[in-house]
């Protein structure tokens, strides 16, 4: 019995020395959080205008078949350009009172019209044709999510290798052997700018001819982020 539980003891002695020795060896680690940043200008190459009718009428009925009439005008002309995708926005109508605000004296009915195209010339001369009916809402230009995608896919591997120098940055301002990835994330992100000032001025050609608006999309910028953190190996 004596024998069998000094035998135990020396097999748990030695084991503990074992471990204790394994984990003397092992390398040392400090782990760091970084941060890296890529960013390029990309050209905004898709156009959207929203286009309106707005008007007025003592009877609703009246007034529902002057804006239906005005926009479906408008849809048959939008329609007929195969490189403009068109929808229909919003539609309301809201009652006008007297000065008094207590007697409805007519209504007001506004219907939108929205156009989207990554052919500015072919957007901008439809746009132009439509004006003679409805009115300009608004005027915007976006990366198309296709653009987009390929701007991100080329960022991320410029971000990965920013991510990299930088961790390498730090081991060698620690004065470390090496460093090891411990996590790491990706994000992007655009910022909108506003859209230039030329892109609402109008133009005619000829006396005859609908005006047509002149467009510069700009550029919007693509960043991709690298957060992560790595573990520095000290020696």
């Amino acid at each position: 019995m004596h024998t069998l539980r000094r035998s135990t003891a020396l097999l748990l002695g030695a084991g503990l020395l074992a471990s204790l020795s394994a984990m003397a060896d092992e390398p040392r680690y400090n782990q760091i959080s970084l941060r890296a940043e890529v960013s390029q200008e990309v050209p905004r190459d898709l156009m959207l205008v929203t286009l309106y009718s707005e008007e007025q009428n003592a009877d609703p009925a009246k007034l529902a078949a002057q804006v239906t009439e005005a926009i479906n005008k408008a849809l048959g002309k939008a329609r007929a350009v195969k490189e403009v995708k068109v929808s229909q926005g919003s539609r309301n109508s809201y009652p006008i009172y007297d000065d008094k605000g207590q007697k409805i004296t007519g209504w007001r009915e506004h219907a939108e019209l929205r156009l989207e195209s990554a052919d500015f010339p072919a957007l901008s001369t439809l746009t132009g044709q439509l004006l003679q009916d409805l009115k300009m809402g608004g005027m915007s230009f976006t990366i198309s999510p296709k653009t987009r995608t390929q701007s991100e896919d080329a960022l991320l591997k410029d971000a990965v290798a920013a991510f990299k120098a930088r961790a390498q940055l730090a081991t060698e301002a620690l004065g470390g052997k090496g460093y090891k990835v411990v996590s790491m994330n990706l994000n992007s992100s655009g910022y909108q700018q506003p859209f230039p000032r030329a892109a609402m001025m109008m133009k005619s050609a000829m006396a005859d001819s609908a005006p047509t608006p002149e467009v510069e999309a700009g550029t919007s910028q693509v960043s991709m982020n690298a957060d992560g953190t790595i573990e520095v190996q000290m020696p």
